[in-house]
């Protein structure tokens, strides 16, 4: 039988994904944040005055993609940048009072996130489903780690 990628559970899956990053943007528009930021926002308020450098690495995400991020973040005032004191060349980022506001409604916007989009399971399937994502998630991490999949090297398939 012949792969039908429509009926996959992969492309349920980013059909799913696309409808969560819908809701939230619509759950958190009126606070000028978009998907990727809350995670930098939950950093500051951990840590505030993180460097840039500190920011993208446990983000995981490009220097060049998080100075976009943190640009489009001064320009609507959830936080600011400040020089290091001991090394100029440092530039570290901290929350605003209206950051730490908006980390706020944008943790209750989650929370209703969360609470619709499993309205329908019950507490056991919620955290079955849980595991399960997780086991998704180091199987795949596993591959991208040169572990293929049936215990070859990722390598073998080029």
């Amino acid at each position: 039988m012949e792969f039908d990628i429509r009926q996959s559970t992969g492309h349920l899956m980013v059909h799913v994904m696309k409808l969560h990053r819908h809701t939230f943007h619509k759950l958190t528009e009126e606070y000028d944040i978009f998907p990727g930021q809350p995670p930098l926002l939950f950093r500051l308020h951990e840590k505030d005055g993180q460097s840039q450098k500190e920011l993208a690495e446990s983000m995981r995400v490009k220097p060049a993609t998080l100075t976009v991020m943190i640009n489009r973040m001064v320009k609507n005032g959830h936080v600011v940048r400040r020089p290091d004191p001991v090394d100029q060349r440092v530039s570290r980022v901290f929350l605003t009072d209206r950051g730490r506001s908006v980390m706020d409604s944008v943790r209750e916007a989650l929370a209703l996130l969360e609470e619709i989009s499993f309205r329908s399971f019950s507490a056991e399937d919620k955290q079955l489903f849980h595991r399960q994502l997780q086991q998704m998630a180091k199987d795949l991490s596993g591959f991208d780690a040169g572990r293929h999949p049936e215990g070859g090297s990722t390598t073998e398939m080029e």
